[in-house]
């Protein structure tokens, strides 16, 4: 029995030995585990600067330095293409104009499409110029077609930025080929404009997302054609991938804004100073795979007719209602959105005078029975109060 004993505690004391370097080992390999985890983000691209945001909320998925201040190379022209496209919407431009080719916009080096001096082409082949094949040329003649000079049209393009909230942005020229150390924006400023151009003029999509193009050159020297290749690579190597602009210059590096859609989430990716075009599409498509795995958005497309409230004292009964703005909501974690409700919550009555755009109440969405969100309900006439003169007038009216 004593040597049993004795057996009994020499395994009680190997246990006790054995144990704690078990427990170290393991918890050494938890350590190992959540450092790997928190790298993740860190190494998700190699460039010193990137963004990955969601266009239609406009939701930073991803970060890496995006508000350090670089050159952006051609990733510039993506405000050119939004004044081009504020001049189509307000009717000063259209698509058939033709647009001259200065001595000026001729001798611009870098990419460029090789208009000649007094060449004319369209605006449409133009905008194909630009967002094609990054034509400095077709972008020095856009601007000074638009506003009669590039000084002009860089005074445009700084105000529209401002207006955008690009604080850490400003311009030089129109198409990024300057050194100049005062002209810069910042990843998340490029990921602002980018999602301006693309959420309000989707037309740019159908532009640069062509692979290649010809154009047809009709000058002195005769005519010929040349064709346009897309700068942007990942049109062809990555699924859903429609735009949008590349960039670079010795200063820059290379950079570029890219735009993929993937069941309705369209994702927006910033690269800046990558040291190599291949690090700048791996990098884009990283964080594209690291966002598409992780988004789900609902957008309510669907929305029934509001009722209408009942006015007092009004010169109208009743005023009908709107939605401020089309509710959308993003979903990150991976999971579907769940079921959607919406539960309405406006006055029964109202009384005169109402005024057009005013809050009546909100639209309030449920998913799977928890608040996601709200919009605003706005009354959508002016009702003004009725008058004596105007009681008599219904009176007289009704006899």
């Amino acid at each position: 029995m004593a040597k049993i004993r004795v057996l009994c505690v020499w395994m009680i004391l190997i246990g006790l030995l054995a144990n704690p370097i078990r427990v170290v080992a393991e918890a050494g390999e938890i350590q190992r585990e959540e450092r790997g985890n928190e790298e993740e983000g860190a190494v998700l691209i190699d460039a010193p600067s990137g963004v990955l945001m969601e266009a239609e909320t406009g939701s930073i998925l991803f970060e890496k330095d995006g508000d350090t201040r670089r050159s952006p190379a051609s990733i510039t022209k993506i405000m050119t293409l939004i004044l081009i496209f504020d001049a189509l919407e307000k009717g000063t431009l259209q698509m058939e104009d033709m647009v001259t080719t200065s001595s000026q916009a001729k001798s611009m080096g870098g990419s460029q499409v090789f208009l000649e001096e007094g060449e004319t082409q369209d605006v449409e082949t133009m905008i194909k110029c630009i967002v094609i094949a990054s034509g400095n040329d077709a972008s020095v003649a856009m601007a000074e077609h638009i506003c009669g000079s590039e000084k002009e049209f860089v005074r445009r393009m700084n105000l529209r930025a401002k207006k955008l909230g690009m604080e850490n942005t400003n311009f030089e020229d129109c198409c990024g080929l300057t050194d100049s150390p005062n002209h810069y924006t910042t990843a998340k400023d490029i990921a602002v404009m980018s999602r301006e151009l693309v959420t309000k003029y989707p037309k740019i999509l159908d532009y640069s997302s062509i692979w290649m193009e010809n154009i047809t050159h009709v000058t002195k020297q005769g005519t010929k054609e040349f064709g346009l290749t897309n700068t942007n690579k990942l049109i062809r190597s990555y699924e859903g991938c429609v735009g949008l602009k590349t960039g670079s210059t010795s200063v820059a590096k290379y950079c570029l804004s890219a735009v993929a859609r993937r069941n309705e989430v369209t994702l927006i990716a910033v690269v800046m100073a990558a040291p190599d075009y291949k690090v700048r599409f791996r990098d884009a498509a990283s964080m594209l795979n690291y966002g598409f795995s992780r988004c789900n958005i609902y957008i309510d497309r669907n929305l029934k007719e509001l009722p209408k409230i009942p006015v007092k004292k009004g010169k109208r009964d009743a005023v009908p209602l709107k939605v401020e703005n089309q509710f959308k909501y993003l979903n990150t974690n991976g999971e579907s959105v769940g079921k959607i409700t919406r539960k309405l919550k406006i006055h029964r009555e109202v009384e005169a005078p109402v005024k057009k755009g005013v809050q009546a109440g909100e639209l309030v969405y449920f998913a799977d029975g928890k608040e996601i969100g709200s919009v605003r309900i706005l009354y959508d006439k002016n009702v003004p109060r009725i008058t004596y003169g105007d009681c008599m007038k219904k009176i007289l009216e009704l006899l």
